[in-house]
Parts: structure tokens; C-alpha cells; sequence
């Protein structure tokens, strides 16, 4: 095989392995899993990252010069996934090495290149972004800035990095968030930010599953199913975003994953990735935070400006349990919003709430609260309010902005 091809993945592939022991362990675990399978003359099951994986070797081990050995391991993941487009790239681009140098990766007759020009750049695009987020593994127990606190009730949480083209699926444990797994996805034909309906991007934000559609009520086109998530939020219909139907769902049978940027909006992922993420989150409670780039930051850090608002807060929590209303409402925005009430409409539920408490302590619990800052710096919040000697009380979720120095609530709503 020329170096050409050797150049195009060796450094890329050896460098990624070497710094990602855990990415290696698994799939060297899956390996055993497949083959005590194979034992009992069962065809192993088709499992999350699994085919990624196996691609990821067959590039170490072209990388490793071990042509034949990448050649046999290719032609038998496209028998087992023949949809898998990449995987036939690499396949074909080792069935002509064996009687031609390969120039480059996709090295296709100059005639099929010219008519599938743009899949082949798609596929190509695809590939580096997989090895990219071999070789840029987060770092040993960081997690994404946004998530600030997270309660026992988010026992999941997920967060998509579309530089990367990668989602990372994480559970709360009473350690902190702990990385299970992370996927390829896809995201807007035209990118990121979405804006309007029909603009054909991917919002940024922070979000929250709020359904999982089951899949025999959807097209074949969504794949193994969907879980939709709440675009617009409040924070977005606030700036006058529009827009609907933003889900995570699968692939078609005839594609086993999409091109980088492909969709519509939405999220796709494999359909064993998807379905491992179905089996996994929980309605209503998972946070899905998708940004442009993805911030990691250690367990351990913290956050000056998350102790001044969870100080504010506190001190909102107090501020009811005085039954004061005008105090109350200087913790609010005067173009504050609850559920299509202005402010001003919204003071008599508040001075209601403060009534029926008659001046006793409010407490907060299940708290947890995510920061999302672009043009403005926000959080969004969700605790269960319960009001002392009550045994129950509301399920509450809040959007602050912070303006200068102070944190201020522009939406409140009940969620339960």
C-alpha cells in the first residue's frame, strides 16, 4: 500500500488510540462479547458504537501497514452492514490497493468522483470528524460546562458538540456525571443556530426531552424512533426563535448513519446508538444541552458567577417565604413572562402563591440549574417548591438573565 494512504491515517489513528485506553477497552470488551456469541452459533447483536469501532480498527490497523488484515476485517463489516457507506469506502479503497496505489482516502475512478462528487466529500468529511473525536477525547472526568447542578431526579443527561459532530450520554451518579458512551451524529443541512422555521438548522440551547414517539407510529425515514425536545424554549421564543419538531431519531433502513450536516433540524444518530439512548434517558427530567463547541471543565470546578446566582436564588427563596410581594417582584424582568401572562397579569398568581403560604419557609427541591450564555448569559431552573408543613407542592422550571451584576427571572412556568 502506498504511503499516501499510510500518511492519511497513521498519526491521526496511533495518537488517538494511545490517548483514549477506555475507547480501546471497550471495544476490546464488545470483542469478547461477539465472540462468545458466535460460541453458541448465534449472530452477536448489533450493539451501540459497535460498527464505529470495528471501522476504527480496520483505520489502525492500515495505519499498522496490516493491509490484509484491515481488508478481511473490512469486507466482513460490510456484510454485516452493508448501509454503512463508509465502511465501504474503506473497503473499496483496500480492494484497489491490492492492484493500484491508493492516492487518497476515497480513491474512486476519476469518473465516479466527478457524478458523486459531493457524497464523497460528505463521506470524507464523516471520517475525519469520527477520528477527530478519537484523538480529542474529553478529558479523564470533566463534563460540559454547562452542567452546573443537577439533581438525583436527572439521573441522565446528554450533550452534543456539533463541531465534533458528537453527543456524549452521561449518568448522574452520587459521584457526579459519569461519560457512558458518546456517538457520531448528524446535524441541519445548513448548520447550526436555528433561527426560523424551515431554516434547516440545529438549535443551540438547552433543552429537555419531553416524549419518546414510539416507532410504529413514524415513518421509516426516523428509524429506530424519536424523542423530541422543547425548541422553542422560552429563552428562544423570547428572542422570537420559531419553529417546531426538533427530535433526536434514527436513521432510514438504507443509511446507516447521515452525513455530517443532513437533516432538516433534528439530531440523527445510528439506530443501535438511538436505541441505546431510548433504552437509557428518562422523559421530561433529561437535559440535552447542543452547542457549537463543547467546554469541558473538571467535576471539581468552580464557578464564581454559579455561587452569585445560586446565592440570588437562595435569597428569591427567602424572599417568598416573607410573603413581601413587592420584594418579591424585584427578583423579576419587567418583560417577564409565565405561561402567555405578562407581568402584570402574572402579580395576582404570585401574591396568591404568598397568600397560601402566610408567611412560611419555602423550600427547594430536586434543584438543579444548567448555564447557557451567547448573546446573554442565562440559566435554566428546575426544582419542586414546597411550601413548609405542605406534603406537596409544584414542579417549577425558571429562566434567569443575568444584567450586570444581577440575575433577574424572565419566565416561570409549572411543569408538574
Amino acid at each position: 500500500m502506498k504511503k499516501t494512504l499510510l500518511a492519511l491515517v497513521t498519526s491521526v489513528v496511533l495518537a488517538a488510540l494511545a490517548s483514549a485506553p477506555a475507547f480501546a477497552a471497550s471495544h476490546g470488551k464488545k470483542k469478547q462479547r461477539k465472540a462468545a456469541a458466535q460460541a453458541q452459533h448465534q449472530p452477536a447483536p448489533v450493539r451501540d458504537g459497535e460498527a464505529e469501532a470495528r471501522l476504527i480498527e480496520i483505520y489502525r490497523l492500515i495505519g499498522a501497514a496490516q493491509s490484509r488484515q484491515a481488508l478481511a476485517k473490512a469486507e466482513k463489516l460490510v456484510r454485516d452492514h452493508p448501509n454503512f457507506q463508509l465502511a465501504q469506502l474503506a473497503y473499496g479503497d483496500l480492494l484497489n490497493a491490492q492492484s493500484r496505489p491508493v492516492r487518497a482516502f476515497g480513491d474512486v475512478p476519476d469518473s465516479v468522483a466527478k457524478t458523486g462528487a459531493q457524497m464523497l466529500t460528505e463521506l470524507r468529511e464523516e471520517s475525519q470528524l469520527r477520528m477527530r473525536a478519537l484523538r480529542e477525547r474529553p478529558p479523564a472526568g470533566a463534563i460540559p460546562a454547562q452542567f452546573l447542578q443537577l439533581s438525583p431526579r436527572n439521573r441522565h443527561a446528554i450533550a452534543v458538540d456539533a463541531s465534533r459532530a458528537r453527543l456524549y450520554l452521561f449518568e448522574n451518579t452520587a459521584q457526579g456525571l459519569k461519560l457512558l458512551a458518546d456517538y457520531y451524529i448528524s446535524v441541519g443541512k445548513l448548520g447550526i443556530e436555528k433561527s426560523v422555521e424551515g431554516d434547516l438548522r440545529t438549535p443551540l440551547g438547552v433543552y429537555f426531552v419531553t416524549s419518546n414517539l414510539d416507532p410504529k407510529s413514524l415513518k421509516d425515514f426516523y428509524g429506530a424512533g424519536a424523542l423530541p425536545i422543547n425548541y422553542p424554549n422560552p429563552y428562544d421564543a423570547k428572542r422570537g426563535k420559531t419553529g417546531s419538531g426538533i427530535w433526536l431519531h434514527g436513521t432510514p433502513p438504507n443509511q446507516f448513519s447521515r452525513s455530517p450536516k443532513a437533516t432538516d433540524g433534528c439530531v440523527v444518530l445510528a439506530n443501535p446508538d438511538l436505541l441505546r439512548i431510548i433504552r437509557t434517558v428518562e422523559v421530561r427530567t433529561t437535559p440535552v444541552v447542543i452547542a457549537q463547541n463543547l467546554r469541558w471543565v473538571a467535576q471539581t470546578h468552580a464557578d464564581p458567577e454559579g455561587k452569585r446566582f445560586a446565592d440570588t436564588l437562595q435569597a428569591w427563596r427567602a424572599a417568598k417565604g416573607t410573603g413581601d410581594v413587592s420584594r418579591v417582584l424585584g427578583f423579576y424582568t419587567p418583560d417577564f413572562s409565565g405561561n402567555g401572562k405578562t407581568l402584570a397579569e402574572w402579580t395576582p398568581v404570585l401574591k396568591g402563591e404568598l397568600d397560601r403560604a402566610r408567611g412560611r419557609n419555602v423550600q427547594l427541591k430536586d434543584l438543579s440549574y444548567l448555564r447557557w450564555t451567547d448573546s446573554a448569559d442565562t440559566m435554566v431552573v428546575t426544582f419542586g417548591e414546597l411550601v413548609e408543613g405542605a406534603r406537596t407542592g409544584a414542579t417549577k422550571r425558571q429562566y434567569w438573565v443575568r444584567q450586570g451584576t444581577q440575575w433577574k427571572i424572565f419566565f416561570e412556568g409549572v411543569i408538574g
